[in-house]
């Protein structure tokens, strides 16, 4: 069994794009993300904090707008509006959830598609799905990163995503199609899970229960990437895989914290050096 080190393989796509930036910048080529966070959330204000910290080490701009509990969503589309004209921002990045009342659909696709860094607006989502050149969700694309960059070939795998949202699941599928992957996306209604996630080469678990995928589900030898984040018990960061009991039979797995985690901020940054190569 190999461990899958997001946090060597997040680093070395930081260093990357640094060296990309700074010859940008000698070209004369800048630009800032904007982040905007509505109430004091207290992991998103950690996450916010963590985007801040990768945009400043590989050099780009932040700006950020911490907005109260009780911004109105006028107010909110008013700031968005503005910073889609605003020629040095090149990504628009509105941390979720939102407070109640705030529509995500309607602040999301207020976004100017081109600015669209996280790659969740609906234009976006259209290209992934026809196959064009797009901002794809930062963490489907740190899986496709985390399997390459360790080795794992993707063609002709029969690989199995559990778990079906529009952030992880269904742009996942997608994107191991684009790898020519044969794909078959498990969720919460499907018969026979067991059964199915046995027959993965590749296991992509997104389902958001903790410690639910057992050595029951793993075929020997399969690579099984964990996406999942809880705490358990013991208040211990885990997955939504009992990595233990699935370990011994893996051939690769991503642990959790350290796996696909790191590797959601560093494809961030990889959509934000991406807007600045297209100005």
């Amino acid at each position: 069994m190999e461990l899958i080190d997001g946090k060597a393989i997040s680093q070395a796509i930081k260093d990357e794009l640094k060296d990309k930036v700074s010859e940008l910048k000698a070209k004369g080529i800048e630009g800032s993300l904007a982040v905007i966070q509505v109430g004091n959330d207290p992991a998103s204000s950690v996450y916010v904090k963590n985007k801040k910290k990768a945009c400043e080490y590989i050099g780009i701009g932040s700006v950020s707008y911490e907005l109260p509990e009780d911004t109105t969503e006028e107010k909110l589309l008013g700031i968005i509006k503005e910073l889609n004209a605003d020629t040095s921002v090149i990504g628009i990045l509105v941390q979720l959830p939102l407070p109640a009342g705030l529509s995500e659909d309607r602040v999301l696709n207020a976004i100017d598609p081109s600015k669209d860094v996280d790659g969740f607006h609906p234009v976006n989502v259209g290209k992934l799905v026809i196959g064009e050149d797009t901002f794809v969700s930062c963490t489907p694309a740190g899986v496709i990163e985390l399997l390459k960059r360790s080795g794992v070939s993707i063609q002709g795998k029969h690989a199995v995503v559990i778990g079906r949202s529009n952030i992880v699941g269904k742009p996942m599928a997608l994107l191991m199609l684009r790898e020519n992957a044969t794909v078959t996306v498990c969720h919460s209604k499907t018969a026979d899970l067991k059964a199915i996630a046995k027959e993965a080469d590749i296991l992509i678990v997104a389902m958001g229960k903790p410690k639910f995928i057992d050595a029951d589900y793993i075929k020997p030898g399969a690579v099984v990437i964990d996406v999942g984040i809880h705490r358990d018990s013991e208040n211990k960061l885990c997955g939504d895989v009992d990595f233990d009991s699935v370990a011994p039979l893996a051939s690769k797995i991503t642990p959790v914290p350290g796996g696909v985690g790191p590797m959601t901020i560093a494809m961030l940054m990889a959509n934000c050096v991406k807007s600045l190569l297209k100005r």
